[in-house]
């Protein structure tokens, strides 16, 4: 699948993108400021009474006491849901905006996949060539895991930001996410469809995958009749990319409202409470993005730089919409442009939103360390690194699943006696994280992508001077 190569005057896209995220944050203090400061306040007195009624049963032993005290805080904890209703309700207008790019990109994420891949996995001819560059592929995708989960798990030792929190062990889960079980039966389960419809329906990446592997090369091995089915599915891919062109022009009105409703809801107030972590979380996602970049340049060599100038535009949309998701068809589109043969994208991108999303692979080992570190949990080096291998294999197959890096933490604690509870300190500001984790995926799989077509001696000088 070939991009048009005919000169096209430079999309203005991305300045609009910063126009609307700069907005967005300025309407959102606005709102925080007037339109729902009533319902915040409220909410914050709720948080403040309820923490301190805890206190309070954690120490008395009258028992009609502690049933008065927890009946208190029941109530209390109605009338804040209420309010926290309420409060969306009147920014619900502005989240709209985002929903419904979001729910766009999702229509086409799918088909979009599965035409792509099918296409690529055609291409290359038979299942040798399949298997090499699969090879070769899934070998970078293991290293940069393991990069990116490895750098979390140092940076949280260094900085050791949860230390601060001193929190004492609690005795129910209060998250409200419900953990992923690590069992081989379910990994296995979400690796193979049992329908590939169901999988579509549901956007289950690593099952579309799976499937289109096993339609590229049958469609390959049958030969002449198989030319007519990559033609038509070659056909279709242009179909939903001119889609994709369609709706990429509502981003900047998604990415206002997005940044609207999250400013509205969480005001600079989070940011205060937690801008110590969410500092050392940015800084070791900066580390990050110099790592993959210096490998890439090890392969790729100064091109690496033109690589990101040139994605910057998706770079920008997965930080301000918090999706990755949101940027594959647009980053596919550039990558080409770039002079990553189509055979090599269209195989190598989808793989990579299963297999590689380095910046929610950081955050895994940097927030599970976190929490234990918040309840003076000592876990040896040991543990830290068994936590990391359990992480490579669980992690994988996320993309599309909604808060998909706080339900595999919740899974991974259950597992090392970590209590789930503490996800709720992440809660509140996992919209900021989500953000600088989604921009960093679309990085990692680019410089993935660069790198295998340099390995297989398909990058070509780009189609456009200008990028």
């Amino acid at each position: 699948m070939e991009v048009n190569t005919a000169p096209a005057k430079k999309s203005r896209l991305t300045l609009y993108i910063i126009i609307a995220l700069v907005l967005g944050i300025l309407v959102g203090f606005g709102l925080n400021k007037s339109y729902v400061e009533e319902e915040n306040e409220k909410i914050a007195n709720f948080d403040s009474s309820i923490k301190d009624f805890k206190e309070l049963i954690k120490i008395e032993k009258d028992s009609a006491t502690l049933a008065g005290y927890h009946s208190t805080v029941n109530t209390m904890n109605n009338e804040r849901n209420a309010t926290l209703t309420s409060r969306d309700k009147k920014v619900e207008p502005f989240a709209l905006l985002a929903d419904i790019f979001l729910r766009l990109i999702k229509m086409i994420v799918a088909p979009l996949v599965f035409t792509t891949l099918v296409v690529g996995v055609a291409k290359l001819g038979d299942i040798n060539s399949v298997g090499r560059i699969g090879g070769k592929t899934l070998l970078w995708f293991l290293a940069a895991s393991f990069m990116s989960l490895l750098l979390g798990m140092l940076m949280v030792n260094i900085f050791q930001p949860g230390l601060a929190m001193n929190l004492p062990l609690p005795t129910v889960n209060e998250t409200g996410i419900q953990a992923v079980g690590l069992s081989l039966k379910t990994f296995l389960y979400h690796i193979f469809p049992a329908s590939v419809f169901d999988a579509m329906a549901k956007n289950e990446i690593l099952q579309i995958v799976v499937f289109s592997l096993f339609f590229g090369i049958a469609t390959a091995a049958i030969g002449e009749q198989g030319k007519i089915v990559i033609k038509a599915m070659d056909a279709m891919a242009h179909v939903i990319l001119k889609v994709t062109t369609y709706v990429m022009n509502f981003a900047p009105v998604a990415v206002f409202g997005a940044m609207a409703a999250i400013v509205a809801k969480q005001g600079v107030g989070i940011l205060k409470t937690y801008s110590i972590f969410i500092g050392e979380f940015y800084f070791s996602l900066g580390l990050l993005w110099i790592l993959l970049i210096l490998a890439g340049f090890i392969v790729v060599g100064k091109r690496i730089i033109t690589l990101i100038k040139s994605v910057r535009e998706p770079i920008i949309l997965a930080f301000s919409t918090s999706s990755s998701e949101a940027a594959f068809p647009k980053t596919m589109e550039l990558l080409q442009k770039f002079g990553c043969k189509d055979k090599i994208v269209s195989f190598v991108l989808p793989l990579g939103y299963s297999f590689n999303l380095d910046g929610s692979m950081m955050y895994m080992t940097f927030a599970s360390l976190f929490i234990a570190q918040s309840y003076g949990i000592d876990l040896p080096l040991a543990t830290q690194f068994s936590m990391l291998l359990v992480l490579m294999i669980t992690s994988k197959g996320i993309a599309g699943v909604p808060r998909a890096s706080l339900v595999v933490i919740a899974g991974t604690l259950v597992t090392f006696n970590i209590p789930e509870a503490g996800l709720a300190l992440l809660l509140g500001i996992d919209p900021l994280l989500d953000m600088g984790r989604s921009a960093t995926n679309v990085v990692g799989n680019s410089v993935a992508t660069a790198v295998v077509s340099k390995w297989e001696n398909a990058l070509e000088k780009p189609v456009e001077e200008d990028l």
